[in-house]
């Protein structure tokens, strides 16, 4: 699942394969702004069916988080 998060974000977020990995974190990519933050959960939830509250959503900075709120450690 994990794989599946990181070719999903660098999908959304336009970059080359290999660019995202566990330790990327937001402010690593240029990319991964606030309108790109919000398309990554709505496709983490509507392609790969992981929810993520809003609430804690909005808190995620790191891709570690996204395997976290995720259920994956």
């Amino acid at each position: 699942m994990k794989e599946k998060i990181i070719a999903l974000m660098e999908e959304v977020l336009q970059l080359p394969s290999g660019t995202v990995s566990e330790s990327t974190r937001m402010e690593d990519l240029e990319e991964w702004d606030s309108l790109a933050h919000v398309m990554l959960i709505g496709e983490l939830e509507t392609r790969l069916s992981i929810s993520i509250p809003l609430d804690e959503a909005v808190e995620i900075t790191s891709v570690q988080e996204i395997f976290e709120k995720a259920g994956l450690k």
